[in-house]
């Protein structure tokens, strides 16, 4: 069975630093693409970055790109996401989700989630 549990959110001030971590079980992570997403209240769930299956290529929304850094560790079977230079406007509720064959940023075709963990930077 697939399970998918996001860890390390929080409460931080504006500039500070976060590491999320999604621990995946019950499937190879290798094999799937995980991506990181967010929800703030009254807003529609938004991409902000995935990590490919195999060759691990990444992408980010533009609003966390040079900020924010996923990676993988296969050892482990989990996907971090490094969050520095955190701003107000990133506060939200973080999932990270797990999908086959392809890569986006959209939450659409994404087949397993993670319950989220929330992220709240105060300015």
């Amino acid at each position: 069975q697939v399970h998918l549990v996001e860890s390390g959110g929080g409460l931080v001030q504006a500039g500070g630093s976060l590491r999320l971590s999604c621990a995946a079980s019950g499937f190879t992570l290798d094999d799937y693409t995980i991506g990181w997403f967010r929800q703030a209240p009254g807003k529609e769930r938004e991409g902000v970055s995935y990590i490919s299956r195999r060759d691990g290529s990444t992408l980010y929304a533009d609003s966390v790109k040079g900020r924010f850094t996923i990676s993988r560790d296969n050892a482990k079977n989990t996907v971090y996401l490094q969050m520095n230079n955190l701003k107000p406007e990133d506060t939200a509720v973080y999932y990270c989700a797990a999908v086959h064959f392809i890569a986006t940023l959209s939450p659409a075709p994404y087949d397993y989630w993670g319950r989220g963990t929330q992220v709240t930077v105060s300015s």
